[in-house]
């Protein structure tokens, strides 16, 4: 083991695009990790969260190392270090967003109680649960949704609420537990349209 960071080290002593690539691509990994890993934490997901910050702090200390050894010499370590540090960030929670992993709460306002009722029938045709309350807004009655489901079934559900009432308000909030009630698998309902 100590061979081998003694031959990384040697390396990240140099100067060249084979050390600026090493440092830009493990620090980009490393942050990308990161950044989903305190995602998933906050999800409730510490298991894999742990072994990812694991990976993540092996990649900074060899990553970090690179930089540190001859940085006075050579700013463009530090700069390239900066740049994919910033990039690794952005990519975490483009990766978060990507795989949509966890639950979220839907609240959705309909302004008009006859299409609320439709929404309503369409959601739960395609497998999602639905709570329904009459609430009363400024000027007449609406009908307010309530939803929790997986987060990947999200943009499904916003589809066919705007589908029928694209005036309708939607809000979506992440949500870290749920215990008991109905969640569906995705792969069960398959979205069809309104007129079927």
């Amino acid at each position: 083991m100590n061979e081998f960071l003694q031959t990384i080290a040697d390396f990240a002593a140099g100067t060249g695009i084979w050390v600026y690539l090493f440092i830009f691509v493990g620090k980009l990994m490393e942050v990308t990790i990161g950044t989903f890993r305190l995602v998933l934490i906050n999800r409730g997901l510490r298991t894999i969260g742990a072994v990812m910050a694991m990976i993540e702090i092996i990649l900074w200390l060899v990553v970090a190392s690179a930089v540190l050894s001859g940085f006075r010499e050579d700013w463009i370590k530090g700069l390239i270090y900066a740049f994919s540090f910033a990039l690794g960030n952005y990519l975490g929670s483009l990766l978060d967003e990507r795989l949509a992993l966890g639950l979220c709460s839907m609240q959705v306002i309909v302004t008009d109680l006859d299409r609320g009722d439709l929404v309503c029938e369409k959601l739960r045709s395609c497998g999602f649960a639905v709570s329904t309350f009459e609430i009363h807004g400024r000027d007449s009655e609406h009908l307010m949704l309530m939803m929790n489901m997986k987060r990947k079934r999200s943009d499904e559900a916003i589809d066919i609420i705007e589908e029928i009432a694209p005036d309708a308000v939607i809000t979506l909030n992440d949500v870290k537990m749920q215990r008991r009630g109905y969640l569906t698998n995705a792969a069960r309902h398959a979205y069809r349209s309104i007129g079927k």
